[in-house]
């Protein structure tokens, strides 16, 4: 007899691997407020290019918020349920740009300096070559 087979059993999980990317990023929440002059060019920025970016980016879900009387930011949400911000008072629309693409292309992964420098335990294979050491050539 045959165990049946349930229709949720079916499905694949995507992955990155041979033949398809996942984008690593989910969510794009701006946050700005509607009275403060440090977030007029975010603001600029939401009316004139965020249509755009929600077009050429369809798998990131794009989400526009009002926060009174603090300054602008865009967070970033991923798929390892991590999130990235990045203050945006300052910049012009292009920096703004910048930022988002910064965002949009990052993995999500906390930033990590590298604190030793890598360093050989053991010595070349092939040793230390020395013209000293070689075969005089046979005429």
């Amino acid at each position: 007899m045959v165990a049946a087979l349930l229709r949720g059993q079916l499905r694949s999980y995507p992955a990155n691997g041979h033949g398809i990317f996942l984008p690593q990023i989910r969510k794009l929440v701006f946050e700005y407020c509607d009275k403060w002059p440090s977030s007029a060019n975010t603001r600029t920025y939401i009316l004139n290019h965020l249509e755009l970016l929600a077009r050429a980016n369809p798998h990131v879900e794009v989400v526009v918020r009002q926060r009174n009387y603090k300054e602008p930011i865009v967070r970033g949400y991923y798929v390892n349920n991590r999130d990235k911000v990045i203050p945006l008072n300052g910049f012009e629309v292009t920096g703004i740009e910048k930022k988002v693409e910064l965002l949009l292309d990052s993995s999500g992964a906390k930033i990590r300096a590298l604190k030793k420098p890598v360093e050989s335990s053991t010595e070349a294979t092939r040793g230390i070559w020395s013209g000293l050491h070689a075969e005089r050539p046979r005429l």
